[in-house]
C-alpha cells in the first residue's frame, strides 16, 4: 500500500476534496478547496478522477517522502519546487521514485497552493468528504511531520498533457465580479464600489477576508434576522469592514449581503494576501423572459 509521509509543514497544509454538500440545514457547510480552479487543475495533470483529494498548502513550505513510484503535480500560488536533487516548474508534473523527498518553498505570489498525487489521498471521511472545515473542525485534521497519508484509487485516464502554461499570478491587485444582491437595496451607493478600492487585511483565512476601504453607507436602518450565507456573499456589517465569505464561511449571518462574487471571482480572492488590493465590479443578473 503506497504512502506520502509528512516530514515537515510550514503555516498550515490541509487535505482538501470538493467539500460536502447538502448539510447547510444542519448548520454544516461546504468546505472545499479554497481556490477551486487550482484544485481542479492539480487533479487534471496527474489524471485523477474530479473531486480526489489534494494537499493546500498555505504560504508554502512543506516537505513530505512517498515509498512508491507516483505522479505529482503542484499548481496555485507560486513555489519553488524540488524532488529529491531535481527541480519543477509550476502547474506541471512530475514522476517522483520510491524514497524521494518532495519539497516546496515559500510561496513568493499568492497564498494557497496544491498538491496532487495520482490516486488521490485518503485521510478521515466525515459527511461524505475529506476536507478539513476550519470553523466546523470536521474531515482530516491540519496535517503535521509524521503523519501518513495512503494513496488511493481514485486515478482516471492518463492525463493528456503534463503542463499548464499559465500566466504568472499577480496578487498586487485584483478585480472582481460582484453580482449585486440580495440587500444591495440597504445601501446608499453602490457605485463607490467601482470608484474605490479596498484592501485585503490580515484578518484573513478560509473562512472569509475582511477588507479595509470606503465606507458603504446605508439607506436604512434595522437589522435582519439571519439569512443563508452563500459562497462569495458580501457582507456588510453597521460599522466595520466588509467581509467577503470563502470556503469555510458560516451557514447564515445577520449582516446584509451587499453582492455575491461568482465561483471563479471567489478562486482569485482565495490567493489574495494580507495588502492585496481588491476593486469590484458590480454588475445585475439579467432575468430570462422565456418560459
Amino acid at each position: 500500500m503506497s504512502r506520502l509521509t509528512v516530514t515537515s509543514v510550514g503555516v498550515q497544509a490541509l487535505l482538501q476534496d470538493r467539500g460536502r454538500s447538502g448539510f447547510a440545514h444542519l448548520g454544516v457547510g461546504q468546505s472545499g478547496a479554497a481556490d477551486r480552479t487550482s484544485y481542479d487543475l492539480a487533479n487534471r495533470l496527474v489524471g485523477n478522477r474530479p473531486g480526489a483529494p489534494c494537499i493546500e498548502v498555505t504560504l508554502g513550505r512543506m516537505a513530505f517522502t512517498v515509498d512508491a513510484p507516483v505522479l505529482i503535480a503542484v499548481t496555485g500560488a507560486h513555489v519553488a519546487v524540488a524532488c529529491g536533487n531535481r527541480r519543477h516548474g509550476p502547474n506541471a508534473a512530475f514522476a517522483a521514485r520510491a524514497g524521494d523527498t518532495i519539497t516546496l518553498g515559500p510561496a513568493t505570489e499568492g497564498l494557497r497552493t496544491y498538491v496532487a498525487v495520482r490516486g488521490g489521498l485518503v485521510g478521515r471521511c466525515v459527511l461524505g468528504s475529506m476536507s478539513w472545515d476550519t470553523m466546523a473542525k470536521l474531515g482530516t485534521p491540519p496535517l503535521r511531520a509524521g503523519d501518513a497519508l495512503r494513496i488511493g484509487g481514485a486515478e482516471g485516464d492518463w492525463p493528456a498533457t503534463d503542463s499548464a502554461p499559465l500566466p504568472a499570478m499577480d496578487t498586487r491587485s485584483m478585480k472582481l465580479p460582484l453580482m449585486l444582491g440580495p440587500r444591495d437595496d440597504w445601501f446608499c451607493d453602490v457605485t463607490r464600489l467601482a470608484d474605490h478600492e479596498f484592501t485585503v487585511t490580515a484578518d484573513a483565512d478560509r473562512v472569509g477576508i475582511r477588507l479595509d476601504g470606503p465606507d458603504i453607507p446605508r439607506c436604512r436602518g434595522g437589522e435582519l434576522a439571519s439569512e443563508g450565507v452563500v459562497l462569495g456573499a458580501l457582507q456588510v456589517p453597521t460599522k466595520g469592514r466588509p467581509t467577503l465569505f470563502l470556503a469555510d464561511r458560516p451557514v447564515t449571518g445577520g449582516y446584509p449581503v451587499l453582492g455575491v462574487v461568482p465561483r471563479a471571482g471567489v478562486d482569485l480572492a482565495a490567493q489574495a494576501v494580507p495588502g492585496t488590493r481588491i476593486r469590484f465590479m458590480p454588475f445585475r443578473a439579467q432575468l430570462n423572459g422565456n418560459r
